[in-house]
């Protein structure tokens, strides 16, 4: 099988790329380098592999057979989408139109990588994939919000009038080796200002819950969901529910920092809770995390620690 993968140098998607290569499938990233990088690339060295530097949100061809056309193409961290708001919602709606576009002339299967984003700061906890959301369209996080949640109805759009054989991932907090060290989101940046001595900055009064899963379990759920017969959103995340203090605390004690906590005023529309229900995943694919938050933690802050 060829699968493309579109934000195949970035955080989530170059792991993606070593997962299915790993599987023996061949593999074309894409990506325009906005917020990826090659350094996440630059270790595959595999017959199957290919890089094309292109910004999706423009006409969309590939050469040959395409069986998987699997759409990561993003900014996904706050410091990014509020910095490059026009490309997250070009990327969103063009970026997902093209790629629908590419995977309905190959007859390949789709994956569109959504968020539990699409929540908004929800009313309904844990959330499932039956919840509409909150979200504030108007507020600065709706460029990433509403880019993700139109990028579902096109996907779903192009399943019902084109018969393209579409799948939703709707990603829960994610971490792991290859975030960039500004990365601007709680686990990357308690982990930099650890290791270098400085505050970890809390927003908010850290009461606030997040769900926060390791890099390889969440690529083994993608795998197991774009192979799948399920046609409708999925959550892919760690339901273990942690506060951000208690990460940060967490995060002090592996790196063995002497680090004090310093707090910050919220960011507008921050969500309060975030915790995925993970039924449908664990009923139809037989996954959920296998890795534990702090063994995951350890394995991070070594990446980060050699990459200083």
């Amino acid at each position: 099988m060829r699968a493309i993968i579109t934000g195949g140098a970035g955080f989530i998607g170059s792991h993606l790329c070593d997962y299915l290569l790993g599987q023996g499938l061949e593999v074309v990233a894409i990506d325009n380098l906005l917020t990826g990088s090659v350094d996440n690339i630059a270790h595959i060295h595999h017959p199957g592999f290919s890089f094309i530097q292109y910004d999706v949100t423009n006409y969309l061809y590939i050469d040959g057979p395409v069986d998987l056309v699997l759409h990561f193409a993003s900014p996904a961290s706050p410091i990014d989408y509020l910095r490059l708001p026009i490309q997250t919602l070009k990327v969103g709606a063009l970026g997902t139109h093209k790629a629908l576009g590419l995977a309905r002339a190959k007859n390949a299967r789709f994956l569109l990588a959504s968020t539990s984003e699409v929540y908004g700061d929800p009313l309904v906890h844990p959330q499932n994939e039956t919840y509409w959301g909150n979200v504030n369209p108007v507020g600065s996080r709706g460029v990433y919000d509403e880019a993700k949640r139109f990028a579902e109805a096109l996907s779903m759009a192009y399943q019902r009038y084109h018969g393209v054989d579409v799948k939703i991932v709707r990603i829960f907090n994610t971490f792991g080796p290859r975030m960039r060290k500004e990365d601007g989101r709680a686990v990357p940046n308690f982990i930099m200002q650890a290791l270098r001595g400085e505050p970890l900055t809390i927003y908010g009064d850290g009461s606030q819950t997040r769900s926060f899963g390791y890099i390889t379990d969440l690529v083994r759920g993608l795998h197991l969901l774009v192979m799948s017969a399920l046609n409708e959103p999925v959550n892919i995340g760690n339901p273990q529910e942690l506060t951000v203090r208690e990460m940060a605390e967490l995060i002090l004690k592996i790196t063995g920092s002497k680090s004090e906590l310093v707090y910050r005023a919220l960011p507008e529309d921050d969500p309060k809770v975030r915790q995925p229900d993970i039924s449908l995943a664990r009923r139809a694919l037989g996954w959920e995390p296998e890795v534990d938050v702090r063994e995951a933690l350890r394995l991070t802050v070594e990446w980060f620690r050699r990459s200083l």
